[in-house]
């Protein structure tokens, strides 16, 4: 079962993409790709490319391109979403999602963090 690869966004601490890698996980969050300040479907559209699953807490306009590409039937490597909630509590939660999911269950899903708390 293979771990999905992901995209942190900018509105998610750097801090989480540098503790999964740490951890083992394959994470890069958008700064350090230099793509700060760019459109949440520019973001979205490149963690398509890259195929990796985007990990956010903007949840309302990431609900809505999962919505976009579904109605397209267009294909994404899903979307982690998760509430502000405190740094040690979002790298458990994204810990156990990637535990328990595989890069292909996530795959044109909207997965909720806070399942897995």
């Amino acid at each position: 079962m293979a771990a999905a690869r992901l995209l942190v966004d900018e509105d998610v601490r750097p801090l989480l993409a540098e503790t999964l890698r740490q951890r083992g996980f394959h994470a890069q969050h958008v700064v350090e790709l230099d793509r700060s300040g760019l459109s949440d479907p520019e973001q979205f559209a490149f963690a398509v490319e890259q195929r990796r699953a985007i990990v956010t807490h903007n949840i309302r306009d990431h609900v809505v391109l999962d919505r976009e590409y579904r109605t397209k039937e267009l294909v994404h490597c899903g979307i982690l979403v998760c509430d502000q909630v405190p740094f040690r509590e979002l790298l458990r939660r994204t810990v156990r999602c990637l535990d328990r999911t595989s890069d292909d269950d996530i795959r044109n899903q909207v997965v909720w963090l806070q399942d897995f708390k």
